[in-house]
C-alpha cells in the first residue's frame, strides 16, 4: 500500500510517544476534574448493575411463570423491568451530562495550552509551518484528543457489566461460564493485534487532513494572485491531488478499523453455537432450568457486545492517541530564542551594538559571520544592499525574533539575551514590508499595540502623520473597516496605519523594513512625512528602498553577503564611486527622476 501514502507530509517537529507516556500526559489534563470523573464512574457502575439485573430478573420470572403462572408475577415483572429501565435512563443521563462537562473543559484546556505555546514560538517556526496544518492540530486534533475520556468511560461501563454478569453466571452454571470466559482471551488477542496498525493509519489520516486544510487555506489567502495569473485550475488540480490522497488514506483507515468487527463476529458466532449446544444438553439432563438457559443465551449477547466494544476500544483509542501525539509534538517543540536572564531595563536610550555576530536560518547557509556594527542613540541608519545581503536579518535580530549562534548583540551595553523579553519588545517598534492589519476598524488597528489608549490618543497619533490629511480619504475616518488583512484600504493607507500604531506605542527603537511596492508620488510624500515623524528622536534601523529615506539617514550601511562593504552619508558614498554608487545608479537614480517628475521638487536636491 505504499502508493497510498505518496505525497503525505509530516512536520519537522513530529515525534513518537509510547502509549504509557501518552496515557500519563492525557491523565494530567483530566486530573483537575477527578471529582467529576469519580461521579461518572459511579454512574457507570450503577448503569452496569441495572443492566445486569434486567436479564437476571427476566430469567427468574420465566422460571416462576413456568412453575406457577399468575397475573401478579407478570405485573410485578413488568413493573420491575420498567423501574430498571427508568433507573438506567437516569444513570445514563447523569453519566452523559458529566462526560460532556469534562470533555468540554478538557478541550478548552488543551486548546488553551497548545495555542498559547504556538503563539509564543519563534518566527523561525512559522517560517516553515503551513497555517492550515497548525489550525488542524489546534482545532481538530484537540477535539479527537478529548474523545479518549468518552471511550474510556464506555470501556469501564462495559467492563463492569461483564464482571457482574460473569459472577452471577458462574454461580448458576460454572461449566458454561468457563466456556464463555475462555473466548475472552481470543477477543483480546484479536483486538491487540490491530493496535499498532490502527495507530499508524489514524495518524496518517490526520496528517492527510492537515495537508488538505493547509492547501485550502493557502489557496484562499492567495486567490488574488491566482486569479491574476489565471491559476484557479492549477489550485484546483492541487486540491484534487490532496483530496485523492485524503480519500486513499481514509479508505485504508476504514478498512483497518472495520476489519476487526467481522473477525470478532466470526469468533462470537462460534461461541454462541458452542454455548447454545452445551446449555441445551444441560437442560435435557435436568441440570439447568429453562429460565437459566434463557439467561445464558441472553448473556452471550450481553457478554459479546461489550466484549466487541472493548476489543474495538483499542483500535478507536489509537485515534485519540494519534491526536494526542500530534498535539503533544506541537506543545513539546522547543523555542530557539532562549533568554538567559530577565533584566528589566528602564526607558532605554537606544544604543545598539553588534559584536562578531554569527547567524544562520538553517545549517546550510550562514547569513552573518562575525558581523559588527554600532548604532548610537537617536541615530537613523539606512541599510541597503542586494537581495539576500542580510538586511532584514539585522532588523529581526534586534527585535529578538531569531536566535543568533555566536557573538553578542547589546542594547544600552546590556546583552540582549539577558533582557526580559516582554519589557524589551514594548520599547521596539517594527513595521514590516507589508504591514498586517487585523479585521476591525482603523482606530482598533492603531490601538493594537496600546489597547488602553484613549480615542483622543489614537486621533492625536493619526493627526501627527501628514497633518491627518490621509484620514479624509477613508470613508468613515478612524471608524473605517479595514477588512480581512487590510483588504479594504490601499497599501499606502496600511503603511500609514502601521506608522500611527508605532507613534501611539512610542518606542525608543524603530525598525522599518520598507516595502518595494509602488505607490503614487502623493502617497509616497505622505508616507515619507510619516516616517520623518516616527523617526524623530528615536534610534532607527531602516531597510531602505526609497531614495528619500536613504538621503535622510544619518548613516548608510551597504551590506554584501552579510558584511559591511561601505558606510557613511549619502553624498560621501556617492563620491567614492563604490558599491553604493552602483546601487544608486541602477536603482535609486531612476527612482529619483520619477519622483521629481511626479512631485515637482521633493527629491531634487
Amino acid at each position: 500500500m505504499g502508493f497510498i501514502l505518496d505525497g503525505l507530509e509530516t512536520e519537522s517537529y513530529d515525534r513518537s510517544y509510547a502509549d504509557r507516556d501518552l496515557a500519563r500526559r492525557i491523565g494530567e489534563f483530566f486530573k483537575p476534574y477527578l471529582g467529576r470523573m469519580i461521579l461518572t464512574a459511579l454512574a457507570l457502575l450503577c448503569m452496569s448493575i441495572v443492566g445486569a439485573l434486567s436479564p437476571i430478573l427476566i430469567a427468574k420470572v420465566i422460571d416462576w411463570v413456568s412453575a406457577t403462572p399468575t397475573w401478579g408475577i407478570l405485573l410485578g415483572a413488568t413493573l420491575g423491568v420498567s423501574a430498571l429501565g427508568a433507573m438506567n435512563w437516569l444513570f445514563n443521563y447523569g453519566h452523559e451530562r458529566l462526560i460532556t462537562i469534562i470533555v468540554g473543559h478538557v478541550v478548552y484546556d488543551v486548546r488553551h495550552r497548545v495555542f498559547e505555546h504556538t503563539l509564543f514560538q519563534d518566527l523561525s517556526f512559522f517560517d516553515t509551518q503551513a497555517t492550515g496544518k497548525l489550525v488542524s492540530r489546534i482545532v481538530s486534533d484537540t477535539q479527537d484528543f478529548s474523545n479518549v475520556v468518552t471511550l474510556t468511560a464506555e470501556f469501564f461501563s462495559q467492563f463492569f457489566m461483564i464482571v457482574l454478569l460473569t459472577g452471577f453466571l458462574y454461580y448458576v452454571h460454572p461449566t458454561l461460564t468457563v466456556i464463555l470466559i475462555a473466548m475472552a482471551p481470543i477477543a483480546a488477542a484479536i483486538a491487540l493485534s490491530f493496535r499498532k496498525i490502527a495507530r499508524k493509519v489514524t495518524l496518517e489520516a490526520k496528517q492527510a487532513n492537515a495537508q488538505i486544510n493547509g492547501q485550502i487555506q493557502e489557496s484562499v489567502s492567495g486567490i488574488m494572485v491566482a486569479k491574476a495569473f489565471r491559476k484557479e485550475q492549477a489550485l484546483f488540480d492541487t486540491f484534487q491531488k490532496n483530496n485523492q490522497l485524503s480519500y486513499r488514506v481514509g479508505w485504508r483507515r476504514g478498512i483497518v478499523l472495520n476489519t476487526i468487527f467481522p473477525i470478532m463476529g466470526i469468533t462470537s458466532g462460534s461461541a454462541n453455537g458452542l454455548v447454545a449446544y452445551v446449555a441445551a444438553l444441560a437442560v435435557f439432563g435436568g441440570k439447568l432450568s429453562v429460565g437459566d438457559w434463557y439467561l445464558f443465551m441472553q448473556a452471550v449477547g450481553f457478554f459479546w457486545w461489550p466484549l466487541l466494544n472493548i476489543a474495538s476500544f483499542w483500535s478507536q483509542l489509537q485515534d485519540g492517541f494519534s491526536a494526542a501525539e500530534r498535539v503533544f509534538a506541537l506543545i513539546d517543540h522547543p523555542k530557539r530564542v532562549q533568554q538567559r536572564g530577565s533584566i528589566l531595563l528602564p526607558r532605554i536610550r537606544g544604543k545598539i551594538e553588534f559584536k562578531d555576530v554569527v547567524f544562520s536560518y538553517n545549517e546550510k547557509e550562514r547569513v552573518l559571520d562575525g558581523f559588527s556594527l554600532r548604532i548610537e542613540p537617536g541615530e537613523i541608519v539606512a541599510v541597503v544592499g542586494h537581495t539576500g545581503a542580510g538586511k532584514s536579518s539585522l532588523a529581526k535580530l534586534v527585535a529578538r525574533f531569531y536566535e543568533f549562534q555566536g557573538g553578542e548583540i547589546r542594547i544600552d551595553d546590556q546583552d540582549i539575551r539577558m533582557l526580559e523579553l516582554d519589557s524589551y519588545r514594548k520599547q521596539i517598534g517594527y513595521v514590516t514590508q507589508d504591514p498586517f492589519l487585523f479585521r476591525g476598524t482603523v482606530r482598533e488597528n492603531i490601538r493594537y499595540g496600546f489597547p488602553d489608549a484613549s480615542d483622543s490618543d489614537v486621533l492625536r497619533a493619526a493627526l501627527h502623520l501628514s497633518r491627518g490629511e490621509w484620514l479624509e480619504d477613508l470613508s468613515e475616518g478612524l471608524d473605517t473597516e479595514v477588512g480581512e488583512q487590510g483588504s479594504r484600504v490601499s497599501f499606502g493607507q496600511r503603511q500609514l496605519i502601521a506608522l500611527a500604531r508605532i507613534l501611539l506605542k512610542n518606542p525608543r527603537i524603530f525598525i522599518l523594513d520598507e516595502a518595494t511596492a509602488s505607490v503614487d508620488p502623493f502617497t509616497e510624500a505622505r508616507i515619507q512625512e510619516g516616517l520623518t515623524a516616527v523617526m524623530e528622536g528615536r534610534t532607527a534601523i531602516v531597510i531602505a528602498h526609497r531614495l528619500s529615506t536613504v538621503r535622510n539617514a544619518h548613516r548608510i550601511i551597504v551590506l554584501d553577503h552579510g558584511s559591511i562593504v561601505e558606510e557613511g552619508p549619502h553624498e560621501e558614498l556617492l563620491s567614492r564611486g563604490g558599491e553604493y554608487a552602483s546601487l544608486y545608479n541602477t536603482y535609486f537614480r531612476h527612482q529619483s527622476a520619477e519622483y521629481v517628475e511626479g512631485t515637482g521638487s521633493m527629491f531634487n536636491k
